[in-house]
């Protein structure tokens, strides 16, 4: 049996730390729990988070990294991101093949942020 995991954070680099961190912070909404100067920690939900680090590097833009939330308000998120600006791939559709209702956009890195809703609620088994 495995030891217990009590929270998980997922870390990308970013050279446009000031830019990413308004744009989760202002646009999406999430709420800085750490500051440590390069890094801030974002609370996605309860024992989730994203952080960013200030790397001098640019991360350029990998098609690989995606974040998503998952939200039923996938409608919703778009017009606050489309309202807020944000860069949408395309506006929300069913996607057949993993049986979710999704779009894209970019943050300030060129990452892709994702906003789905599963089609059932069986998505776990």
């Amino acid at each position: 049996m495995r030891p217990p995991i009590d929270q998980a954070i997922a870390f990308y680099p970013t050279n446009k730390l000031q830019e990413t961190r308004q744009f989760y912070e202002e646009t999406v909404g999430l709420r800085v729990v750490v500051d440590q100067g390069d890094c801030v920690i974002l609370e996605v939900c309860p024992n989730a988070y994203i952080g960013f680090c200030r790397n001098d590097n640019p991360p350029g833009e990998d098609h690989r990294i995606v974040f998503t939330l998952v939200s039923n308000e996938v409608d919703a998120w778009h017009e606050r991101l489309s309202q807020a600006g944000a860069e949408i791939l395309f506006p929300p559709k069913d996607n057949p093949k993993y049986r979710i209702y999704n779009f894209f956009a970019k943050d300030p890195n060129g990452y892709l942020l994702e906003i789905q809703r599963f089609w059932d609620d069986n998505w776990r088994e």
